[in-house]
């Protein structure tokens, strides 16, 4: 059984409910739609940098990242020491009058921004941040349709919902009017694999569905900059540039979701949407942006944001002064511990190890991404590619029994989804890599 690394911290004692009775008053209380990962529910009760622990004081690495949400470690002392600091002074007073914190923040948060992005509306939320830039979009255009992709995930609110292109997470309500899918362009499974021009095949599907399926203008393409949910599906080179060609010859904006990909994740660049060379219209973000704190923001050109003093416009948390605090907390750790070059170090050490693995286990059928946002595709057989769904749920079971939590995604399931935060060492990816060697192993 492979060893977990050495860790000096303690966890405090727990005193709190049992995991039965944890779970009877979720079952009891909270909404069924709210789910839970494992066939026996792991309880959470503390975490330290890339560690979390479980009610027995178990120690776990987190490969997840909370769904990529922690950036810069659970309860990092800085992030934590700027929360603390400012509980203890204010901890709400909405946008109706002046603190230096969201002022602060929204400038360095632009200074990390290329081109003319430089104007900030901070809210709580992945979700929220897409639908206030579908808003935006929509009112500085004058145009309505909007082209997204399919295999996309932008949110679960009821016109973010919209944008997002899985079954698995859209009710049958009416909803999405005015949005179309275009082509997810995958290299591993879509029309044009192997075709050294499927960037631009890709692109002219957008150009396609505009002519076709709308009146030729559009408010908006929105693209993730990875595609997260979706199974950790990387573009190929030169995709986005051609996409916001097509989408910006039709009227419309261009929208980077950056809600996974930021923040220095992919190793190579600050933002996920840099590494195609493109620069947005609009660009949203959430998780990372505040290392778990409800945080997100949108981010766009003076002129767009303009479209929204039209109006009377007010989000009650948005940019509330603690979680201003801990956002620019995580700017400055990334930066004062050099995140985004360890992501970088340790994306290319995993993938290493992970291009091994396929050697030794033919359920590995496409390992892809950048950084530290990574993910293993599961097949049954190489050639068809046919989704191994059960093997990847005994993988994803077994890995947790070694100590080691991850999460899975796309369509099908079948996509191991590796999204740590972004302070794991070189003897933790070494740990991770030994545990999905056993885990494979045994299917």
């Amino acid at each position: 059984m492979p060893t977990l690394p050495p860790c000096s911290y303690v966890p405090q004692p727990y005193t709190g409910p049992t995991p039965d009775e944890i779970l009877a008053m979720r079952q009891a209380h909270v909404n069924p739609g709210i789910f839970h990962y494992y066939k026996k529910p792991l309880t959470i009760v503390e975490g330290k940098g890339q560690w979390l622990f479980d009610e027995t004081g178990r120690r776990y690495l987190d490969g997840f990242g909370g769904i990529v949400t922690v950036s810069v470690g659970h309860c990092h002392p800085h992030v934590n020491a700027a929360a603390n600091a400012q509980n203890a002074l204010i901890q709400h007073t909405t946008t109706i009058y002046l603190n230096p914190n969201i002022a602060l923040y929204a400038r360095d948060l632009a200074a990390k921004m290329p081109g003319d992005l430089k104007v900030v509306y901070f809210v709580n939320s992945g979700s929220e941040a897409n639908d206030l830039a579908l808003l935006m979009a929509r009112a500085y255009t004058g145009n309505y349709d909007v082209v997204a992709l399919r295999n996309a995930y932008h949110g679960g609110s009821q016109s973010t919902m919209g944008l997002t292109s899985h079954h698995t997470w859209k009710y049958n309500v009416p909803g999405g009017f005015g949005v179309h899918h275009a082509l997810m362009p995958d290299s591993y499974r879509g029309p044009f694999v192997g075709d050294p021009d499927a960037a631009t095949k890709y692109a002219d599907d957008i150009q396609n569905l505009i002519q076709f399926g709308t009146s030729g203008r559009i408010a908006a393409f929105f693209a993730e900059s990875i595609q997260g949910v979706g199974g950790t599906i990387v573009f190929p080179d030169g995709y986005l540039k051609k996409a916001y060609a097509h989408a910006r010859a039709a009227g419309g904006l261009c929208v980077a979701d950056e809600v996974q990909a930021g923040f220095g994740r992919t190793g190579t660049h600050y933002w996920g949407f840099e590494t195609q060379g493109v620069i947005p219209d609009i660009v949203t973000m959430a998780k990372g942006i505040g290392n778990g704190c409800p945080l997100a923001a949108v981010v766009t050109t003076p002129e767009i944001a303009k479209t929204l003093a039209a109006r009377i416009h007010f989000n009650t948390y948005g940019g509330n002064p603690v979680c201003t605090a801990m956002g620019r907390a995580v700017l400055e750790v990334i930066d004062q511990e050099g995140l985004q070059a360890n992501s970088l170090a340790r994306g290319a050490q995993l993938k290493a190890g992970f291009a091994k693995l396929a050697e030794k286990h033919t359920l590995i059928g496409d390992i892809r991404g950048l950084g530290l946002m990574l993910g293993v595709e599961l097949v049954k057989d190489r050639t068809t590619k046919e989704p191994a769904t059960a093997e990847c749920l005994a993988v994803f079971e077994k890995c947790r029994e070694l100590g080691l939590l991850i999460g899975k995604g796309g369509l099908k399931g079948n996509t191991l989804r590796i999204k740590p935060p972004m302070c794991i060492t070189e003897a933790d990816a070494d740990f991770l890599l030994a545990v999905l060697d056993e885990a494979l192993a045994g299917v």
